[in-house]
């Protein structure tokens, strides 16, 4: 197992925790990849009830292993953590020097971790730099929100906020973003709120989520290419699976969730893949007691049969 000094624990709860490792169906010394170790949840499950389960960890957030290795202190566990996006992991296996696995989890959207200590203005409930880049220290040419919202035209603007937050005020907002950096340059999340509920009519702030979920996720999908990465993840994820290998994945919005559907359908039906769900599996009563987050979660499994 990899040795790092403990750090600041993970609050981070897995989803869905017993319904993936039950989906996933591991064998003695199975070669598992955890595309997006986050707070490591599944992956220490595993090495629970797996010892002899060989993990192959990858996060873009170097801090994620710093933040969640101690739940792996006293597990004969092995495990590798690796610095990357799971759209890279051909790399991670030339590195391993691994050909094929046999299962794949893609547990997609934020962590716990990310929305409440990144800093990185993943949350509209915090005041922090706009920024909501998975990578832990963004470069110069790093795209982040703040280039979104203050250099993108109204338009562009209005089409992203419509097609990744499927938000039907889309053109009210991205009229009003532009409005306001007009006069002062848009640097934080709270600055975004304020444009955001000035934009939009009474009714749509009376609803069941916050006015500003759904631009923000669509600035979060933006800045970090999610779709076209997740579109690349399956695929690579898919062909490195053994005969009888299966891949995993949770989404948390229908965006998300159509694009894996219809994946995996199109790999059952040209006879390459069965499901393992053919309807998406939620969480239960129990879990949404102590977690609320999983309530929008969605399960998908395919395993690969050629």
């Amino acid at each position: 197992m990899s040795k790092v000094e403990i750090g600041e624990g993970s609050v981070h709860k897995s989803v869905l925790l017993n319904e993936v490792i039950e989906g996933l169906n591991f064998k003695a010394k199975s070669i598992f990849i955890d595309g997006t170790f986050g707070g490591g949840g599944h992956s220490s499950e595993i090495c629970k009830k797996y010892p002899n389960v060989k993990i192959l960890a990858i996060d873009q957030d170097k801090n994620a292993w710093k933040k969640a290795q101690s739940k792996f202190k006293g597990l004969d566990c092995d495990i590798s953590f690796h610095n990357s996006n799971f759209r890279d992991l051909e790399k991670v296996l030339n590195t391993e020097k691994i050909e094929k696995v046999d299962g794949v989890l893609l547990d997609l959207g934020l962590s716990s971790d990310q929305l409440e200590n990144s800093g990185r203005g993943f949350s509209f409930m915090k005041q922090e730099p706009l920024l909501m880049t998975m990578k832990e220290n963004p470069k110069a040419e790093d795209l982040t929100a703040q280039d979104i919202v203050n250099t993108w035209s109204e338009e562009n603007l209005a089409d992203i906020i419509y097609g990744y937050g499927e938000e039907r005020f889309s053109r009210r907002i991205a009229k009003g973003i532009v409005d306001a950096r007009q006069k002062v340059k848009i640097e934080n999340t709270f600055q975004l709120v304020s444009i955001i509920e000035k934009s939009l009519p009474s009714i749509a702030k009376k609803g069941r989520i916050h006015p500003a979920t759904k631009t923000f996720q669509a600035l979060r999908i933006a800045v970090n290419d999610e779709l076209n990465t997740l579109d690349m993840g399956m695929q690579k994820g898919f062909e490195v699976l053994k005969n009888g290998g299966r891949i995993a994945v949770i989404s948390f919005h229908s965006l998300e969730d159509r694009m894996v559907k219809r994946f995996f359908k199109v790999k059952v039906d040209n006879k390459e893949a069965i499901f393992v769900n053919k309807k998406p599996i939620i969480a239960g009563a129990e879990e949404l007691k102590i977690n609320p987050r999983a309530r929008s979660a969605k399960l998908r499994i395919i395993e690969k049969i050629i």
